[in-house]
């Protein structure tokens, strides 16, 4: 395969993205497709500091330093990681990206959607995904997966429909790059099945210069 790939796993909490994102590496590697697991927030030494702050169910944060929070992770993120595991030719699974940003902060906080997108071009460099898996599921089935601990999982209902129709429209506008699969109410092993085709379709036309 030419070069590295950036793949990134999204969805509102309680999705299943984390599992399924674990389960399309073990498939990866038994490709023998070199690859790296990665997540945000919290990747990087000062990622560690970030994410305690960010996911703090009692340090109240206006949103917008929450943005610049999660952005100064994703700068770090992609400089320390991502971006020397894209140039030595890994395929790169991150477990929330810049999608994250605009459904929670730009769609569930209400920021600014262009000034969201603009964070993000300019904390990553550039660097985007070039395959994201959405793994939608109902907000309530969503909700009740979760053990309600830190700040996000403790937001309600209103604010994850806004995050998970964000996520819709973002898959709306980028639908070559984003791929939406079910994972409400379906077996694990179904939907872990679909993403692999998705997976391997992908990873098929990238080696051949499709992409």
């Amino acid at each position: 395969m030419k070069g590295g790939v950036l793949i990134t796993f999204e969805g509102i909490e309680g999705s299943g993205k984390s599992t399924h994102l674990h389960l399309a590496e073990e498939f990866l590697r038994a490709e023998g497709l070199p690859t790296v697991v990665t997540f945000e927030p919290g990747a990087t030494p000062l990622g560690r500091e970030l994410r305690q702050l960010l996911l703090s169910a009692t340090l109240p944060l206006q949103p917008l330093a929450e943005l610049f929070l999660f952005l100064a992770d994703r700068a770090e993120h992609v400089r320390q990681v991502i971006k020397p595991a894209l140039e030595a030719g890994k395929v790169v699974l991150c477990d929330r990206f810049v999608d994250s940003t605009t459904a929670y902060q730009g769609y569930g906080r209400g920021l600014d959607l262009a000034f969201v997108k603009e964070g993000n071009r300019r904390a990553t460099g550039g660097i985007w995904p070039r395959l994201t898996i959405l793994l939608d599921c109902e907000v309530e089935v969503g909700l009740a997966r979760t053990r309600g601990v830190d700040r996000f999982e403790e937001e309600g209902v209103e604010f994850h429909k806004r995050v998970r129709e964000g996520y819709l429209r973002i898959a709306e506008e980028e639908p070559l790059r984003v791929k939406v699969v079910d994972s409400s109410h379906r077996p694990k092993g179904e939907v872990q099945g679909e993403i692999r085709g998705i997976l391997r379709g992908f990873l098929e036309e990238w080696a051949s210069g499709g992409l």
